[in-house]
């Protein structure tokens, strides 16, 4: 499965607005944000990148004023892991991810719990953004920007799904990307705080995973924050399937 991921990393990279390819290294920008979060680089199944690799996928990132920073499967490209260490990049995060299938979910479209809905509304997407920002811990706060990524997300192939709270806001939500390589990833699974334990995230996941299925994907996959949220995960279907590694050079630039 490390491959597929892996390939679905480099697809996903190439749909952003600004793309730069070097040397074994896919790197994937937008210059409506700084974060991280968006802005990072993978690298091509197989490569072997070397010190000049390197050097030019850091100038990609140094000429823009961002933070170079990679999310790879190690094992697709066993070369490039020690060549970005070389150069002095370090372990941000590392991941289990976890896969679903259509013969692995567990979840039916009528089981009881919270009811989820497809936002429609500028409104929406701006209230979901806002939520997952706070469920998050406000670590990228809420913007404008963040609101028209998620709207892109659901008119390019994606989903969003939320589940509304009773004064009208958003109690939590959470998005796919479009498939690519028959696979799509399921992100920012976040709840409000104050809404944890009502099966939000679970009712979420389940109604945007039986989506991409019913859109032909082969697969689901998605890296988890805890224990507990794995334990969600793996009652709907999900199972372990490999590591993905998270390395960057420097400090994130302020401002």
């Amino acid at each position: 499965m490390d491959i597929s991921v892996q390939n679905y990393a480099v697809a996903h990279l190439r749909r952003r607005p600004v793309t730069v390819e070097t040397g074994g290294f896919v790197a994937g920008f937008d210059p409506a944000t700084t974060s991280p979060a968006v802005n990072y680089a993978t690298v091509l199944p197989g490569s072997r990148p070397g010190p000049a690799d390197v050097a030019a996928l850091i100038a990609a990132f140094r000429e823009r004023g961002l933070l170079p920073r990679l999310e790879f499967a190690p094992g697709t490209a066993p070369a490039a892991e020690p060549a970005l260490r070389a150069a002095g990049f370090t372990t941000e995060e590392e991941h289990v991810y976890l896969v679903c299938t259509p013969g692995t979910l567990t979840a039916s479209s009528n089981q009881a719990g919270p009811v989820v809905e497809v936002p429609r509304t500028d409104a929406e997407f701006v209230a979901i953004d806002a939520a997952l920002c706070a469920a998050f811990g406000n670590v990228f706060p809420a913007s404008a920007e963040g609101a028209a990524r998620l709207r892109r997300t659901e008119e390019e192939g994606g989903a969003v799904r939320f589940v509304r709270a009773p004064d009208g806001g958003v109690a939590g939500g959470a998005g796919v990307s479009a498939p690519a390589v028959g696979t799509c990833e399921l992100w920012g699974v976040g709840t409000r705080p104050g809404f944890r334990g009502r099966g939000i995230a679970s009712a979420v996941t389940a109604a945007l995973t039986r989506t991409v299925f019913g859109r032909g994907a082969e697969s689901v996959w998605l890296e988890y924050s805890g224990d507990g949220s794995r334990r969600v995960y793996e009652r709907l279907g999900f199972r372990p399937r490999g590591n993905r590694l998270y390395l960057t050079l420097g400090e994130a630039p302020q401002g």
